[in-house]
């Protein structure tokens, strides 16, 4: 855990500068705990407060709902590299990024979701209709492949 000090003078030209530093510190960390003390010593008064705080993490939205590896079964995971390879097959014959195609994230979403219809598979995010009608047909066709007997 770390630990910052700050001093607050109550002197009108210092006092808001003071608190503004403050502020400005404490927007930026996780706050733990703190603790403050008034002290004056005949021709200063100030408050004294002491932070305990660990930085902040950002996390942006995209990456909290971003579906990871870890996220999928076992049998997911399989639909996964089968589109994968199927995805990286044909960006091959294409002379294309794997990217082009579809990216990591929709394979993820479509193993996760296991479309049955065109329809479920233009409501992947980010997926559409137009990479739906492209690359439908195939994708069904890995995903009917691996229906479990």
């Amino acid at each position: 855990m770390n630990i910052k000090v700050f001093n607050i003078r109550l002197s009108k030209e210092h006092c808001q500068n003071d608190q503004a530093k403050m502020n400005e510190f404490l927007d930026s960390v996780e706050v733990k705990l703190t603790s403050t003390n008034f002290v004056t010593t005949g021709t200063i008064d100030f408050w004294s407060a002491v932070v305990f705080y660990q930085p902040k993490v950002v996390k942006t939205q995209k990456s909290e709902n971003r579906l990871q590896l870890d996220d999928l079964t076992i049998d997911e995971l399989k639909t996964f590299k089968a589109l994968r390879s199927w995805r990286n097959d044909l960006a091959e014959k294409l002379n294309w990024s794997a990217f082009r195609i579809c990216h990591n994230s929709h394979l993820l979403e479509i193993a996760k979701k296991n479309p049955k219809t065109f329809s479920e598979l233009e409501n992947i995010s980010s997926f559409g209709k137009a990479r739906a009608e492209k690359y439908g047909d195939d994708i069904i066709l890995v995903l009917n492949s691996f229906k479990q007997i």
